[in-house]
């Protein structure tokens, strides 16, 4: 018989990453010809986003956020949230400052800016890959107005991309191509810095 409702409890969890990837794109393609109601429970983003049509955030028992994956990554109601969505969590006070942008003074020492309004305690977010790395001696370039210098704590590789773990004012990570890597010369205790815009910035009450 059809069933009425499907449950899914981490059912790609024991598989490693290259299979998963392709196991999710079949499990995706049986879940829509199938039209059947089904809830799946996971603590992988990227899965979420790929197998859901709505994403609810439990935390503690308690259900935080819910909506589609590009709302919860544009506009996470706390720290956790845009944890779970893969960004970088930087937490800091803000103020309202000049052209409309709000300055966001870090824990631990630097400032940031938003175009986000906000005062107070904050949690600020920004992914990893709208994070550029430039040489330390650098004018700058672009239009990034954030701008930390960081250390670099560890280099992975990930095919064409690398993902960079970067102590600063809080750690950080930011993800380039493998082409840029080679052009800093990334290495643990490179020190570097660390570009995004304002636009990237999300802020959230903390």
């Amino acid at each position: 018989p059809r069933p009425r409702a499907l449950l899914l409890d981490e059912p790609l969890a024991a598989l490693d990453s290259h299979t998963r990837a392709a196991a999710t794109r079949e499990l995706a393609a049986v879940l829509r010809e199938a039209e059947v109601p089904t809830l799946l429970v996971t603590h992988d983003f990227a899965e979420a986003a790929t197998l859901g049509d709505t994403v609810a955030v439990m935390a503690e028992g308690r259900l935080v956020q819910h909506g589609g994956a590009a709302d919860l990554a544009a506009r996470p109601v706390s720290a956790f949230v845009a944890d779970f969505t893969g960004a970088v969590v930087l937490s800091g006070v803000a103020r309202l400052g000049r052209e409309g942008l709000t300055l966001v003074d870090l824990d631990g020492g630097g400032a940031i800016t938003s175009v986000d309004r906000a005062t107070g305690p904050v949690v600020a977010s920004v992914f990893p890959w709208e994070i550029a790395l430039e040489p330390p001696d650098g004018a700058g370039s672009g239009s990034a107005r954030n701008r930390l210098a960081v250390e670099v704590a560890s280099v992975t590789a990930l095919g064409s991309r690398v993902r960079v773990g970067l102590d600063g004012p809080q750690p950080l990570a930011a993800e380039v191509t493998a082409a840029s890597a080679r052009a800093l010369g990334l290495a643990p205790g490179r020190t570097v810095v660390a570009a995004w815009k304002a636009a990237a910035t999300r802020l959230t009450s903390s």
